[in-house]
């Protein structure tokens, strides 16, 4: 590398300042491979498919810590034997014997479970003053939320919930709010105790007491989450396009928002084809892909704009390689040293952190063969059959001039 002292300073440089490279010779292949790899990109998305994660899918995420050693294939070969044949177990770094489960379930009680604890329940409170008004179940089925008509015994709420099939916590019930209100809440067995249940039935006392941490996220939840993070990626999108559309004129963007595409498309499909899972850390991903995206290309696109008023006399192909020759250095070292950034999440981050990572990664290398090879040909291809065009096109005279010239004639 070599070192270039300007009025500013010195900026490192991988190239000879007056060096001059042909990007544009194989524009035409390298924008065939694109648009093949993009249509393939676009096919992964309906066969095999995007492996939506919790987030999206819905589901129940529970973390244990076991009292003895159990290993990551014998925690999922017993979690098939207690019935959760979907489950996901992931190692926690830096912690032995830790691990998050996943599980497609969000609750022990399905849609006919509750009609019926409903229905058996109200019959229960008939003939006392007490009667049923209300009753909610949470969205993970670990509690009820009951409205009475009068005041009533919190053992009494217990046993009727006990014999309307209801599996309730021993004191469990509690009142809560005004007075008046006679409402009761009442914590019934989860879908995490019927985890921790059936592994204490299967490794003993090397099972966890407890867990250390639940949540659950409903289907309607993940398809709502599904489709925000969607509607985030279009919206960031349409957002830069409006401000390309004010920084350059129409010859420049279009290769910018098609390179955009681009970039995100095969992303995502290498992370689909990856089998790895889309979870709101790839949204926030791909959104920050989006943004280096365009930032490199705006970096070429303003040496082309430059350059056009300085090489009158040079086509657009030959500018473009001026201008990318004279930004590589630039390029290169923006690309590397983010992704020697990002590296440092991948070898010693979480398995969050490190999803995140990967797919910075893999969209840097993207995003920077997209400006070059993308961005830049589809400006030449635009400046060539529309705008060149237009500007060597003669002006067309006016009637009356095409009529004096021909009597003059």
């Amino acid at each position: 590398s070599a070192f270039r002292t300007s009025g500013s300073g010195e900026t490192m440089e991988f190239f000879k300042p007056n060096a001059y490279f042909d990007f544009m010779r194989l524009r035409r292949i390298n924008v065939t491979a694109s648009l093949i790899t993009f249509t393939l990109a676009i096919g992964c998305y309906f066969f095999p498919g995007p492996n939506w994660g919790l987030d999206f899918k819905g589901g129940t995420e529970i973390q244990l810590a076991f009292t003895g050693n159990v290993s990551a294939a014998e925690l999922r070969s017993t979690m098939t034997t207690i019935g959760h044949t979907a489950g996901e177990v992931v190692s926690v770094e830096g912690r032995t014997n830790e691990y998050i489960v996943r599980i497609g379930e969000v609750s022990a009680l399905s849609a006919a479970d509750k009609a019926r604890i409903r229905t058996r329940l109200r019959r229960g409170f008939e003939g006392s003053r007490a009667g049923v008004q209300e009753t909610k179940f949470s969205p993970g089925g670990d509690k009820i939320s009951l409205r009475l008509s009068d005041i009533a015994a919190p053992e009494a709420i217990r046993t009727a919930l006990v014999e309307s099939g209801a599996r309730v916590r021993e004191h469990g019930c509690v009142r809560f709010g005004a007075q008046a209100a006679n409402r009761y809440e009442c914590a019934l067995v989860g879908i995490a105790d019927d985890v921790i249940a059936g592994l204490h039935t299967q490794l003993g006392a090397r099972a966890p007491e407890s867990a250390l941490r639940v949540e659950w996220v409903g289907p309607k939840a993940g398809a709502q989450l599904r489709d925000s993070a969607i509607k985030s990626l279009l919206f960031a999108m349409a957002l830069i396009m409006v401000y390309i559309a004010f920084r350059f004129d129409l010859r420049f963007a279009p290769g910018a928002v098609i390179a955009m595409f681009h970039d995100a498309v095969i992303t995502a499909g290498i992370l689909i084809l990856l089998r790895k899972e889309f979870t709101l850390t790839s949204v926030a991903a791909l959104l920050t892909i989006v943004g280096y995206s365009v930032n490199d290309t705006i970096v070429v696109y303003d040496r082309i704009r430059e350059n056009l008023g300085r090489l009158r006399g040079k086509t657009m192909v030959e500018v473009i390689n001026v201008s990318t020759s004279q930004t590589l250095s630039r390029t290169i070292l923006t690309s590397v040293v983010t992704a020697m950034s990002v590296l440092g999440f991948l070898i010693w981050g979480t398995p969050v952190i490190r999803d995140f990572a990967e797919t910075m990664i893999i969209g840097i290398v993207i995003g920077t063969y997209s400006s070059i090879y993308v961005a830049a040909p589809v400006t030449e291809w635009l400046d060539r059959h529309y705008f060149r065009q237009a500007e060597e096109k003669p002006a067309r005279p006016a009637r009356g001039a095409r009529v004096g010239a021909a009597k003059k004639a």
